[in-house]
């Protein structure tokens, strides 16, 4: 997968320095796969879930989610929040869904 941005991935990092361990290992593995569906994501990463065009992974033990948007057509993934479960919680990500 083309993971677009990594720039936008290292700013989240800076806000989130604990997660930065749990995010580098999240962008080797999905810049390596070439994932095709849910079904395809969910054999890495089982609890990830989709709602609409989002893509949510649980990021360090769960402690995050990862909001993407992902194009498995054309093979890219967008980064676009990473989010504590508070956050989450909110909604605030459903404009992207």
């Amino acid at each position: 997968m083309n993971v677009i941005s990594r720039r936008g991935l290292v700013a989240l990092e800076k806000q989130h320095p604990e997660a930065v361990p749990a995010l580098e290992r999240w962008y080797r593995t999905a810049r390596k796969a070439t994932w095709l569906d849910l079904n395809e994501v969910r054999r890495v990463y089982p609890s990830a879930d989709q709602v609409g065009n989002v893509l949510i992974f649980d990021v360090s033990g769960g402690n995050y989610r990862l909001i993407t948007v992902p194009i498995y057509r054309k093979q890219r993934l967008y980064i676009k929040a990473l989010l504590r479960h508070r956050e989450y919680d909110r909604g605030r990500w459903l404009k992207w869904a």
